[in-house]
């Protein structure tokens, strides 16, 4: 796999992933949407520590530098 995400990007991805883990663990968001938001959390890690995103192979977008 090509790396196609930037350090940046990496960067905020992070932040927002550890947001929704605390969101869980907090209990501030539960049900169905913890549910989804800890899918997303895990799905920003993946790309966060591979450098690789799916969805901008598809869209053709790269952010490496």
């Amino acid at each position: 796999m090509e790396r196609n995400v930037g350090t940046i990007d990496r960067i905020i991805r992070l932040v927002v992933a550890i947001l929704f883990i605390a969101a869980n663990v907090m209990g501030w968001i539960t049900g169905v949407a913890g549910l989804v938001l800890a899918v997303l959390a895990g799905m920003l890690l993946s790309s966060v520590i591979s450098g690789h995103c799916p969805l901008y192979v598809m869209l053709g977008i790269r952010k490496t530098f």
